[in-house]
């Protein structure tokens, strides 16, 4: 009992701690076993030094196999360009999903036509190598119904290039890529407006409108911009309609994260910006870097947006069109009453609108408070007219005092704030490495409660973002929390010098914040996480019919079928239609001559359930990966002479390995 009386832990407290845990998870099944330890329990706890802190966090997070979690996660992934898919409160990594970048177990642009296109509509409008094979993202926002998740579909940003995608949540899969036109860096998206009209993407890094004229940055101030862009989204299609999309003008300030309003404030958009010195650096010329030159102001400008009266603007044609999309110029922007500022603490990287959309949270990296402005009292300001002053192109300011509701102080740097269903927000703080737990003002808490901090649980370590379960909806769940740490340092073995970051799940449902898991995250760098509870998805276990095609969400006419597969020549071109089923292809055999075009339609005839196939050439780069039902098709130039396997990459049977063929592809010599 040496070490557990170390911890201050008796044995009664071993006995008792532990027969909860096993009582809990189903070893105790009679009233006799009850008190009793399953044998070897109690010295499996002592020799690995487990307290009871450490077995009710982990009787919080088991969720054993067979069972579901009460939670889904959609986590970006960073400099992967895809999106992570994680089961809360286990903590595990259920999928990752190709966005971005060329996912090979899922053959998503591995010579899937589908897949290729998908991708090539993303690509750099200008230059003679327009492919993009990476990307950073950043903010995935679920598809919301009044305010609230509703599971159906899913998007994320690429804030190297400016792109969004769009991917569909009955089979997890990337539907559109979209390259924004004029902007060539995002930050603050996606977010979407609570019925999902529009994907909100704020720009980041300001240039010239479209970023492709060429502008010297000695003439930033005169024909640098920024752009605020609203992705019109056709719900009933599955894509966003650039037809019917728009931009606003902005300054050359270096616009940051963005939140839709909601109920209170819906029909509203705010967004924070950075560098309202308009800095451009010149370290290497002996001038100030840009983060010293971007961080001498005490305050840089919230973006408040009126994205309802852009409508009407842009349907009375008060617009531009550039590169094929309406551009609001910022002069009408400001005439039309579209867009005011309001003075924030420097720096800010956290714009939050509360559960009721009355109140918009703003955190400072450099200050040690969040702030709080009254959606009332910014409007009655701008009825009243009551600015403070404009800025250098001609924007309206609100007077700070006029608009805020309160300030909470929290500590050093914080950043990202979410809410739970009883009150309070929580805060992420980078520099300290904590949570901060507050409460709101009324009508969320009586005037005695209201504007205080709580308390702060340490993590571990730099959080950047948190989520909290559907929390930054109008309806919050509360119950977890998870951290966003972008160091991990001592938490896992040492993997060498690039160490995984931390998700850190925290359960919030009582009195105090307890930290429950650490999961390493070896997929760099993941930014922002929602949280939906997992009963909203409704996912398709297999296809609905055989011959689907996931690219149209339809069947497909020419999809291969039993009974009617062949090969066909015509000229140059070799079509196959083929289909996979365990434990064979058919045709199994392709012959084609050095040079001609083959064009491979495949159809998975399976109908169970996690029936998949790939399907694989050997040397010719093509991989596709086909769920129960699905149809793809592979478009290719047999340029490499002589004889290539192909065989299925998904082990479906106990003769896998004898699923394959050959392409035969005999030289022109």
């Amino acid at each position: 009992m040496g070490k557990w009386k170390k911890l201050g832990i008796g044995g009664l407290g071993i006995v008792v701690t532990l027969s909860l845990l096993f009582f809990f998870t189903g070893t105790l099944q009679t009233k006799s076993q009850q008190g009793k330890l399953p044998k070897g329990a109690e010295e499996i706890a002592r020799a690995r030094g487990l307290s009871p802190q450490d077995i009710e966090a982990a009787l919080k997070t088991y969720v054993p196999t067979g069972k579901y979690d009460e939670y889904i996660m959609f986590s970006s992934g960073g400099h992967s360009g895809q999106i992570l898919v994680i089961g809360v409160p286990s903590m595990r990594l259920l999928k990752v999903i190709g966005v971005f970048t060329p996912e090979p177990w899922q053959g998503f642009g591995f010579g899937s036509k589908e897949s290729g296109d998908i991708l090539k509509a993303g690509y750099m409008p200008v230059g003679k190598d327009r492919t993009l094979t990476w990307a950073d993202t950043h903010h995935p926002a679920l598809s919301e119904t009044n305010g609230d998740y509703d599971g159906q579909y899913l998007f994320i940003n690429d804030k190297a290039n400016s792109r969004i995608a769009v991917i569909d949540l009955r089979d997890f899969e990337t539907k559109q890529i979209v390259k924004t036109p004029n902007m060539i860096s995002d930050h603050g998206a996606t977010f979407v407006t609570p019925n999902t009209e529009y994907v909100i993407e704020g720009g980041q890094y300001a240039a010239p409108i479209p970023f492709s004229n060429y502008a010297p940055l000695e003439e930033y101030k005169e024909k640098y911009r920024g752009l605020i862009t609203f992705h019109a989204f056709d719900r009933k299609k599955g894509r966003i309609d650039e037809s019917r999309s728009f931009q606003i003008e902005l300054p050359p300030y270096w616009q940051d994260l963005c939140d839709a309003g909601k109920k209170e404030s819906y029909g509203w958009a705010f967004c924070n910006s950075l560098n309202t010195e308009m800095a451009t650096g010149g370290i290497e010329e002996g001038k100030p870097p840009i983060e010293a030159g971007a961080s001498q102001r005490d305050m840089d400008y919230l973006h408040v947006i009126n994205w309802k009266k852009a409508e009407e603007v842009v349907r009375a044609g008060k617009v531009k069109e550039i590169s094929g999309i309406k551009v609001i110029p910022l002069e009408t922007a400001v005439s039309e009453g579209i867009l005011y500022f309001i003075p924030e603490p420097k720096s800010p990287h956290g714009v939050d609108v509360a559960p009721r959309g009355d109140y918009i949270v703003v955190s400072g990296k450099l200050d040690t408070h969040t702030t709080i402005y009254s959606f009332k009292k910014i409007q009655n300001a701008i009825k009243a007219k009551n600015f403070e002053g404009k800025d250098p192109y001609g924007v309206p300011i609100l007077n700070f005092n006029d608009v805020v509701e309160a300030q909470v102080e929290i500590g050093l740097g914080p950043l990202h704030t979410q809410f739970d269903d009883k009150g309070n927000a929580y805060t992420s703080v980078f520099i300290e490495s904590t949570i901060a737990k507050w409460t709101l003002g009324e009508p969320y808490n009586p005037k005695e409660k209201a504007w205080k901090l709580v308390e702060k649980i340490p993590v571990h370590y730099n959080v950047g973002h948190l989520v909290c379960a559907e929390g930054d909806t109008v309806s919050p769940d509360g119950k977890y929390c998870v951290s966003l740490n972008k160091w991990s340092i001592d938490r896992f073995t040492p993997v060498g010098p690039l160490h995984p970051q931390n998700f850190q799940l925290i359960d919030i449902t009582g009195e105090k914040m307890q930290l429950l898991y650490d999961m390493p995250i070896g997929i760099g760098e993941p930014h922002y996480v929602q949280m939906i509870k997992a009963d909203k998805l409704s996912p398709w276990l297999v296809y609905p019919e055989v011959g689907f095609n996931p690219a149209t969400m339809s069947k497909s006419d020419t999809a291969p079928l039993p009974g009617k597969e062949k090969i066909e020549r015509k000229g140059d071109t070799v079509e196959v239609w083929m289909t996979a089923i365990r434990s064979h292809f058919n045709p199994e055999r392709i012959k084609v001559k050095e040079g001609d075009k083959v064009v491979l339609h495949i159809t998975n005839i399976e109908r169970a359930r996690d029936a998949t196939h790939g399907f694989a050439i050997d040397g010719y780069n093509i991989n596709l990966s086909l769920e129960p039902g699905e149809t793809s098709t592979v478009e290719f130039v047999a340029d490499k002479p002589g004889v290539y396997p192909f065989y299925c990459t998904e082990f479906c049977s106990a003769l896998h390995l004898e699923m394959a063929g050959y392409l035969l592809v005999e030289p022109k010599k």
